[in-house]
């Protein structure tokens, strides 16, 4: 072993402009194409998202907004 470690957190979003399920898949391919996302979930209805892994939140928010919609931290 190397002796580093990956730290895994949860980071979670709001996201505003998601309506349906195929938003939902957008927005966690985003997420989930992040360098060390391990998964990645959203939700339309409760307009969050979370990606989890070793991933900066501010990472999470701009794949998000490439996506097309609008993301801050909850």
């Amino acid at each position: 072993m190397s002796g580093t470690s990956t730290q895994i957190v949860s980071v979670e979003l709001t996201v505003d402009g998601m309506s349906c399920t195929d938003c939902e898949a957008s927005v966690e391919t985003a997420l989930e194409e992040l360098a060390g996302v391990e998964s990645a979930a959203a939700d339309h209805e409760t307009d969050t998202a979370t990606a989890d892994g070793d991933v900066d939140p501010l990472d999470a928010i701009v794949a998000v907004e490439d996506a097309g919609y609008e993301a801050d931290t909850a």
